[in-house]
């Protein structure tokens, strides 16, 4: 099936592709879908912008996070970026920086909590050094690059660079007119945390920089100001805990939490891995494979309680895909394409939110044929 930016239904073609893999848990056909519309939302088209989350207020406002500012997938100029759409993500205000730490913010989140109160997630690195000491020692690169690098990665001694290594959470009670300074919030994930329906805030992710680098999930009942590790997600026989990454959580219908794991461990490397908790995150049964090949995924649920997962695939066809779970996220739909037209596997990161008409926007990241920079780049599509 020819894929292009508008194909009108995005349905058999990766379910024969499916099939080939031997996806047999995948047991609903693919939902068919009508892409409206496919189009680049950065506005600053010089610079990298990496791992998005979308996010809509209850007043419907749609709020992006990503990491901006960037030279390069890895580099010491990450900061957080926040951009507003009052009109369902037809137009997008200018960027505003609301985090720049002292070294490399990357994947940042944002939700809405039950009171109003906006919570941006990150998680900061050193990765770029190894790069900066290789281009010191050889003396390849341009002079104005290497300096600019070097000043970056200056503007704080060694010993602060260390410290600033964390995973990190920014709140405003005033709409993100203002923003709190940053404070530990235990875990990461590409996406950040969840409002549940008792009121507490349930963050699924990662431990970053902390042995034993603990994957499970914390917890808040102040509204995002504090958090406490509530319970670790078990491994399957063989899987190396270290090798569970970047999940995202959703409450069903049913009264269920659903999470889903980057996994990169050898026995189905690279697929979404499934859990689920039936007592409001105390205790996770063991990951399964539900035959889903790409990462990471962000859950939604939506207006008539199916749940929708939407994620990156890093192999033909490069792009974007979803599938719908109208079980509660028992099993799941075959793909349904959102974008397919990549140039690299350096893309993905998809977050989707649905507005009032039932029509669905999803925001990725996709480093472009005509920039070497990444972009943000925007879906309009509904479920038909």
């Amino acid at each position: 099936m020819p894929l292009t930016r508008r194909s009108m239904l995005k349905t058999t073609g990766a379910a024969a592709a499916a099939i080939s893999l031997g996806l047999h848990r995948c047991v609903h056909a693919a939902a068919a879908a009508e892409i409206h519309e496919t189009k680049v939302i950065s506005h600053l088209s010089h610079r990298y912008h990496g791992w998005p989350t979308l996010a809509r207020r209850r007043d419907g406002e749609l709020l992006l996070v990503c990491s901006g500012g960037r030279e390069a997938h890895v580099c010491p100029f990450g900061r957080v970026e926040l951009m507003r759409s009052k009109d369902g993500g037809k137009a997008w205000s200018w960027p505003r920086v609301v985090m720049d730490g002292p070294i490399d913010d990357r994947d940042a989140g944002i939700v809405e909590t039950a009171k109003g109160t906006l919570l941006v997630t990150t998680f900061t690195s050193l990765a770029y050094e190894s790069i900066l000491k290789q281009a010191e020692q050889q003396g390849n690169w341009d002079k104005k690059r290497l300096a600019q690098w070097q000043a970056a990665h200056n503007r704080v001694g060694a010993e602060k660079r260390k410290a600033a290594l964390g995973v990190w959470m920014i709140r405003s009670t005033d709409g993100g007119v203002t923003w709190s300074g940053r404070h530990d919030c235990l875990v990461d994930s590409p996406h950040g945390p969840i409002q549940l329906s008792d009121g507490r805030l349930l963050y699924a992710g990662k431990d970053l920089w902390r042995e034993p680098h603990r994957v499970g999930v914390c917890e808040s009942t102040d509204d995002g100001q504090t958090w406490r590790w509530l319970a670790e997600v078990p491994t399957r026989e063989g899987d190396d805990h270290n090798n569970y990454h970047e999940l995202h959580a959703v409450e069903t219908a049913d009264g269920r939490i659903v999470a889903q794991i980057r996994n990169d461990n050898a026995k189905n490397n690279r697929e979404t891995l499934q859990t689920e908790s039936s007592d409001g995150g105390k205790t996770w049964a063991t990951p399964r494979s539900i035959g889903v090949w790409g990462l990471p995924s962000h859950l939604l649920r939506m207006k008539d309680d199916r749940l929708l997962m939407s994620y990156g695939h890093r192999r033909a066809p490069l792009g974007n895909q979803a599938r719908v779970s109208d079980d509660h996220g028992r099993t799941w739909s075959e793909p349904i394409i959102l974008s397919g037209d990549g140039i690299s596997g350096d893309l993905g990161y998809p977050s989707t939110v649905q507005l009032d008409d039932g029509s669905l926007v999803t925001v990725w990241y996709e480093r472009m044929k005509d920039s070497p920079d990444a972009q943000l780049r925007q879906a309009r599509w509904e479920l038909l």
